[in-house]
């Protein structure tokens, strides 16, 4: 019974704060083949998808992770990425 209080005053909290405008997000797993959808906006002059802006998107916490990986630094760090991100309304971060 106590472990039920505790959860619905632990929901109750959530619901305020959601309420109140605070912003509860759940964690991104990091999966760089989510940014596949925008292969060709990053190899090409192809503008970005809308699956591409969102998948940039949700991985942006990632992004400084994808540019520590060897293999996937010059896939993130190109220009055209840069580039993709700013044309998505992604600010790409400093690491």
């Amino acid at each position: 019974m106590r472990a039920l209080g505790v959860a619905l005053c632990a929901l109750l909290a959530v619901l305020l704060l959601a309420e109140a405008g605070v912003r509860v997000e759940a964690a991104v797993t990091c999966r760089p083949i989510e940014l596949s959808a925008c292969v060709s906006a990053i190899t090409s002059a192809t503008p970005p998808t809308t699956l591409c802006c969102s998948k940039i998107k949700e991985q942006k916490p990632c992004l400084c992770q994808y540019l520590q990986n060897p293999n996937l630094k010059k896939f993130v760090s190109s220009p055209n990425a840069k580039k993709v991100a700013s044309t998505c309304g992604t600010p790409f971060p400093k690491c």
